[in-house]
């Protein structure tokens, strides 16, 4: 694994015929499209940290049983600049860059200045998001880049400042039944007072014209003060229901003195994290139609979080279920000194990691002021979380823990926001490398597994079968690479109800780790 984990991607810009064995349902029609970092290193510079690369794009394409191929770089600012320098030019999160000692003394002046502020990279490597019509690569930044879903062409960069006052806004939105999108964001610097903002792009927002992008239609729901100036809250994620949306503000934090000084320090963005194990963590309820928070007070214990499952609502109580940590010792994880190391030495350095751990948290949603203190207040039956009054009038969350060792989770997006039993995700049981994944039964708290040796299979991604109404009928698909040259690249498809593999689709070219995407269903291009 170690081999591979940063070794540079090749682009396959036409696509490539797949092997297929088995036989790939003839209703699967559309694109698996898929986003992670590809390129490690620039000339003789080298990124420090896994989720610094740049970003390669690739995708599976269904039509009739067959499948084809195709990978391309994201042609982002960054990504020409370093090339056309022949060197990383362009700082990422972790891995700070300085000024070429051959430059003029003004442009090496002019690049200190730009970074007094920080102007952060438009290295979209995280995942693909839509927005209206148009997919874009996307990461947790002010710029977006527009990508053609099926010849995965780069159309063109977005910035959220033109349109709404944001600095950061979250990789992982969510969508309606109408097809609106729903995303949040933070506005922390020469924006006003510093808030987190929820917003919301109308399902008709694209246009024809490339010069209108779709956030021109951008509608701000509502914005939550940060309960501390300096020191915002990192979200990597957000819940939603059909009627509210659920905010953990953790105390995972940004430090935003540390964040504009990093530069003159010689330290890079991601040393400007903090995580306070001394704080709590708070629970945002807020209504998608008046944008009005829940005033009730929602605490819990420390915890950090990266990933929403899902949320709902059951009778006057919300209930998500989130993948918790107990500290950030999750980020250093990825850093490349550490995921090279061979896997003995690995598991003896990070003998401390703590592990993803699924849990529950319900908050009841109409409570009396005077409500019992010390009681429970949650009376929903199927669940051990509690949400205890508190003398002050806070309501103190204790969860329900349904599952540990599952990260990258996914669901049958039909059931979003409403109640459910199933989800699928990525085993990390030793390291942060995934070998295996599986399907969580929430209900009996039970699980079934997909490995095979020297195999590393992708977030899986469910797409519902025609007319399904049981919630786990369908497919799962994951791009799977391997540490045995003897095995090629290749997409492997489950029965989502058995877990059983009914095809795998072998490419003949090499296939990166990505970290997420999404499926576009319909004829492929």
């Amino acid at each position: 694994m170690q081999d591979i984990i940063a070794r540079n991607g090749l682009e396959t810009p036409e696509p490539v015929q797949a092997e297929v064995k088995g036989l790939v349902p003839p209703w699967l029609q559309g694109t698996l499209l898929r986003n992670g970092p590809g390129l490690f290193s620039v000339g003789n510079s080298e990124y420090s940290h896994w989720f610094d690369g740049l970003s390669l794009i690739h995708s599976f394409a269904f039509d009739n049983g067959e499948v084809t191929y195709r990978s391309k770089y994201l042609k982002s600012e960054t990504y020409k600049r370093n090339i056309k320098a022949d060197r990383i030019v362009v700082s990422e999160f972790g891995t700070m860059v300085y000024p070429d000692p051959c430059k003029n003394i003004f442009a090496r002046a002019m690049t200190h200045f730009r970074n007094i502020v920080p102007d952060f990279t438009d290295n979209n490597l995280i995942n693909i998001i839509r927005y209206g019509q148009d997919y874009y690569a996307s990461s947790e930044v002010n710029y977006i880049n527009q990508v053609d879903p099926y010849t995965l062409e780069t159309v063109g960069r977005a910035n959220y400042r033109n349109h709404i006052a944001l600095n950061l806004a979250t990789a992982h939105p969510h969508y309606d039944r109408e097809g609106n999108t729903y995303n949040m964001g933070t506005a922390i610097i020469g924006l006003g007072r510093p808030k987190y903002i929820i917003f919301k792009v109308p399902a008709n927002a694209s246009d024809k014209d490339p010069k209108k992008p779709a956030l021109r239609k951008v509608q701000q729901i509502c914005s939550l003060p940060f309960r501390s100036t300096l020191y915002p809250s990192y979200f990597h994620s957000f819940g939603m229901t059909e009627n509210y949306i659920v905010f953990v503000e953790q105390p995972f934090k940004l430090d935003i003195v540390k964040l504009a000084t990093a530069y003159f320090r010689g330290v890079n963005w991601g040393s400007c994290l903090r995580f306070d194990e001394k704080d709590s963590t708070y629970f945002h309820v807020i209504d998608i139609k008046t944008g009005k928070a829940k005033s009730l007070r929602y605490h819990a214990d420390a915890l950090v979080v990266f990933h929403h499952i899902n949320a709902y609502e059951d009778d006057d109580h919300v209930v998500f279920d989130i993948i918790a940590y107990k500290d950030s010792n999750l980020y250093d994880m990825f850093y490349l000194h550490n995921m090279t190391k061979e896997t003995d030495n690995f598991i003896k350095t990070n003998k401390e990691f703590s592990p993803p751990v699924c849990q529950r948290f319900v908050l009841p949603l109409n409570i009396q002021k005077d409500s019992p203190k010390g009681t429970n207040l949650v009376a929903l039956t199927d669940t051990t979380a509690q949400a205890v009054m508190q003398d002050n009038g806070s309501i103190y969350c204790k969860p329900d823990i349904i599952f540990e060792g599952m990260e990258l989770p996914g669901i049958n997006y039909n059931f979003n926001g409403k109640k459910y039993r199933y989800f699928y995700g990525s085993r990390l049981e030793w390291s942060p490398h995934p070998n295996k994944i599986a399907k969580v039964d929430i209900v009996n708290k039970t699980h079934i597994e997909w490995r095979q040796e020297n195999c590393y299979p992708s977030e899986p991604v469910f797409v519902a079968s025609p007319g399904a109404v049981e919630e786990d009928d369908g497919l799962i698909l994951s791009s799977i690479v391997s540490s045995d040259p003897s095995i090629s690249p290749f997409l492997l498809i489950l029965n989502a109800k058995t877990f059983e593999e009914i095809a795998r689709a072998s490419i003949s070219v090499p296939v990166h780790m990505d970290l997420h995407g999404l499926f576009i269903p319909g004829t492929v291009k």
